[in-house]
C-alpha cells in the first residue's frame, strides 16, 4: 500500500467490484487492452448492437492551458480502495436506470502515468448506438466529478494537485444532477 499526500491510499492493484469477464469497474495501476475489455463486456452476447467507447489519455498540457503545452511530465492518481469502486458501481446502476443499456465497463488507472498512456475507459454496451453513446458520456461525466479520485501533475516546475473544473460539474447538470466539486 502507499498512502498518498491527500490522505488516501492507493493499492498496486484493486479488483473489487468483479473478476475477470464479469467485473463492471476495474482500478489498477497497468495498462489495459482496449479490444479484450470490449469482448469482455459483450461476452458474446447476441443483443448487442453496439459499444460505445471513451478512452481517456495523459496529456502533456495541464489546465492552464496550450502556453504550457508539454509542460506535464507524469500524471499521478490517487484513490480510495473500496470507496471508489463501490461509487462508480453506484454510477453504473444509475445509468442502468436512465438508458436502455446492458453492460458498463469502467477500467481506471492509478499511480504514475505518462504522456499519452491511457487512464480510463469507459465501454457502455446496448442494443443500438444512441443507448450506448448516452449512457458512455454519461458514466464519464459523472465519474469525473463523483468518483473520489485525486490527481496530481509533475512538471519542470515542480508537483501540483490539479482541482475540479466547473465545466465538469456543468457537465453533470446537464443529467439533472447539481453536485458542485469545483
Amino acid at each position: 500500500m502507499l498512502s498518498g499526500s491527500r490522505g488516501a491510499v492507493m493499492s498496486q492493484t484493486s479488483v473489487l467490484s468483479g473478476t475477470g469477464a464479469a467485473a463492471r469497474v476495474r482500478i489498477q495501476t497497468a495498462q489495459f487492452d482496449v479490444s479484450e475489455e470490449i469482448a469482455a463486456l459483450q461476452q458474446n452476447d447476441p443483443r448487442i448492437g453496439a459499444v460505445c467507447t471513451f478512452l481517456g489519455t495523459v496529456r502533456d498540457r495541464n489546465v492552464h492551458g496550450a502556453e504550457h503545452a508539454g509542460s506535464v511530465q507524469t500524471l499521478e492518481l490517487e484513490h480510495y480502495p473500496g470507496m471508489t469502486e463501490k461509487s462508480i458501481e453506484a454510477m453504473i446502476d444509475e445509468a442502468h436506470t436512465r438508458f436502455d443499456i446492458y453492460g458498463v465497463r469502467v477500467v481506471h488507472r492509478v499511480g504514475v502515468m505518462y504522456p499519452t498512456e491511457p487512464v480510463v475507459l469507459v465501454a457502455a454496451a446496448s442494443a443500438h448506438r444512441g443507448e450506448s453513446f448516452k449512457a458512455c458520456e454519461f458514466v464519464m461525466d459523472y465519474l469525473k466529478t463523483q468518483a473520489p479520485f485525486w490527481k496530481k501533475e509533475q512538471t519542470a516546475q515542480g508537483a501540483q494537485w490539479v482541482d475540479a473544473r466547473v465545466s465538469d460539474d456543468r457537465a453533470l447538470a446537464r443529467w439533472g444532477i447539481d453536485k458542485r466539486n469545483a
